[in-house]
């Protein structure tokens, strides 16, 4: 029986300088059910070159500059794999990053996200393949994109990533599958290099408007308050039929 496909989504922009590591990473994978595309969100740089020396091994997308949540959704799109992975251009994974949680899915058919940690590292080397142990500096929380493997029923569920911000589509993601009951399994085993550099969006912190801010906390207000009330509700309903 043909082990189930992973489509393994990398949004680019201008990543010409890490992509090649990003996509190498996917192929070394020892699992080896997976797909690879690359969603150029109107790159300037040479990602395009980067992405057609792979040939027919890379799924090709472009879109007009719209932001990671905009390029994430288009590859969902296209995808075709029974499980969703994401990895930004600039990081890598381990090569046992997609057995090792599909191992999870295996054993345990309730779940349906999985994180893994991370360990992080300074961009001072030409190549991953350079680095010492001294350099992987840390290890943090799975909380972030690269580390995800989802069921793709889940993603229809939850719905699209929300493009209308232009960083933090991540917690806006965590938090809706939180206050959905999603079973949520998190690998303490660092499976991911997230890699840290000048050019990172999410140490940008000039890119992100303080509307934006406060309304992604908005939103997580208000779903929980939402759910809150869904609760008090059902509770009042069930306290009125139980009374009659």
């Amino acid at each position: 029986m043909k082990p189930p496909l992973i489509s393994c989504i990398i949004p680019v922009y201008n990543g010409e300088q890490y992509l090649r590591e990003a996509i190498d990473s996917i192929m070394a994978q020892s699992y080896r059910s997976v797909e690879v595309i690359v969603v150029d969100d109107g790159s300037t740089d040479g990602t395009a070159t980067v992405v057609r020396s792979y040939g027919d091994k890379i799924n090709y997308l472009w879109q007009t500059n719209s932001g990671p949540a905009a390029a994430r959704n288009l590859g969902m799109s296209f995808a075709k794999g029974e499980y969703i992975a994401f990895l930004d251009a600039d990081d890598l994974w381990y090569p046992e990053k997609l057995a090792t949680q599909m191992a999870r899915f295996k054993a345990c058919s309730e779940i349906e996200l999985c994180l893994t940690h991370l360990k992080t590292f300074q961009m001072r080397k030409p190549s991953v393949s350079s680095l010492s142990d001294e350099d992987l500096v840390t290890v943090i929380t799975p909380y972030t994109l690269s580390s995800v493997l989802v069921r793709r029923s889940l993603i229809d569920k939850l719905g699209k990533f929300n493009e209308y911000v232009l960083l933090g589509e991540d917690t806006d993601c965590f938090t809706r599958a939180t206050n959905q009951g999603t079973v949520i399994e998190i690998i303490p085993e660092p499976l991911v290099y997230k890699r840290l550099h000048s050019n990172n969006l999410t140490r940008d912190f000039n890119t992100v408007s303080k509307y934006e801010l406060l309304q992604r906390v908005k939103n997580a207000l208000d779903q929980k308050r939402c759910r809150d009330e869904k609760i008090r509700l059902s509770k009042k309903l069930n306290s009125k039929i139980e009374n009659e």
